[in-house]
């Protein structure tokens, strides 16, 4: 039985890589020749097109190995079941479950390591290719300024800042408000200054030209003024800096810190934590294929490579639709996000199941 999987094995990483190899290829070529009139006007030469396309690689790579599990599952089964080796390994009395089950260890080895670079690996590339972009192709912006900055600093306090300049670590035009309640919200408190510096050595905020306003329940205000005051803020520079970064280049971790920033923040955030969830769910992908791969291929089709190509690229478009549509759907019915993100791949994992399960074994 071990030579066969082995067989099993090889079979399919071979046909794997060179499916990956041609899919890699097709993008690359669209991708240039879409790209290559921003390269030659911003004076990208030979080698930094090449290292922006080393940097591109990891996330292009993110994007089709599922679709490369895909073909080279129907490629290999479909290949035994054409030499009638499929036929005879069910003679055998080896069902179609034993058959495909070193093709599942495989799928659910691939699915774990397509998560961890995924969430961990693509999004370092990524910053070192939109710096490229940033500096060649002015595409997107560097972290420079940030305005009109609204910031729910607490649930009874909001902070607006008109400008901040990350790279001086400086905002100006400060308005804080303070309230005395979530339920019956009263002014209790204004800070307004006209500029705010981080302090990299005490970890706070340094306001300078402020001036502060409190009221009473009578709403009698008393006025102070200072030439400059130390506050303490949940907002730090760091999380500021995070807000402009592209969340292409965060990891999972920063990813999921940076979304409950903006909660904190007041935003809603369930349309941004159902993508964040999807990007969990996607490498789940790499064993759904297989599950809806098998047993199509395992049955003798005319047409041969063709009809397994095609089946490939409808299979393809079908789930990255109805991803999408799902996710949306999903979270316009009020459920939790997590439910959103994870609904296609749910789905299309019992799907698979009840596909599998109804072909002859």
């Amino acid at each position: 039985m071990r030579i066969l999987d082995r067989y099993i094995i090889k079979s399919f990483i071979t046909t794997l890589i060179f499916s990956f190899i041609a899919l890699y290829t097709i993008f690359l070529i669209v991708d240039m020749i879409e790209n290559l009139e921003d390269f030659l006007d911003n004076g990208m030469g030979i080698m930094k097109i090449a290292e922006y396309y080393f940097y591109f690689f990891p996330e292009i790579l993110k994007l089709l190995i599922p679709v490369a599990m895909l073909l080279s599952t129907l490629f290999t089964v479909g290949r035994l079941s054409g030499l009638n080796e499929i036929t005879a390994i069910k003679s055998g009395g080896i069902s179609l479950y034993r058959f495909m089950a070193p093709l599942m260890l495989l799928s659910i080895l691939v699915s774990g390591l397509h998560l961890y670079f995924n969430g961990w690996i693509v999004p370092k590339a990524n910053i070192a290719k939109n710096d490229i972009e940033r500096e060649y192709m002015n595409k997107g912006s560097s972290i420079g300024s940030i305005y009109d900055l609204y910031f729910r600093e607490s649930p009874t306090a909001n902070l607006h800042m008109k400008s901040y300049r990350s790279d001086q670590k400086k905002g100006f035009n400060i308005g804080i408000e303070y309230f005395t309640d979530i339920k019956s919200p009263r002014l209790l408190k204004t800070i307004e200054a006209k500029s705010i510096t981080w302090d990299t050595v005490s970890k706070n905020w340094l306001l300078e030209d402020v001036l502060t306003r409190k009221f009473t329940i009578e709403n009698i205000e008393s006025v102070e003024k200072y030439d400059s005051l130390r506050i303490d803020l949940v907002l730090t520079h760091e999380k500021i800096v995070d807000l402009k970064r592209s969340t292409d280049e965060m990891t999972f971790d920063e990813l999921r810190s940076y979304l409950s920033l903006l909660k904190d923040g007041g935003k809603n955030v369930d349309l941004e934590m159902t993508d964040y969830y999807g990007q969990y769910a996607f490498p789940i992908a790499n064993i759904i294929v297989v599950l809806f791969g098998v047993p199509f291929a395992s049955v003798k089709k005319k047409g041969g490579i063709a009809v397994q190509i095609g089946a490939a690229l409808v299979i393809s478009f079908l789930y990255l639709i109805f991803t999408k549509v799902s996710q949306a759907v999903v979270l316009g019915t009020g459920l939790q996000p997590i439910v959103a993100g994870w609904f296609a791949n749910g789905l299309f994992f019992v799907v698979g199941i009840i596909n599998l399960i109804k072909t002859k074994t």
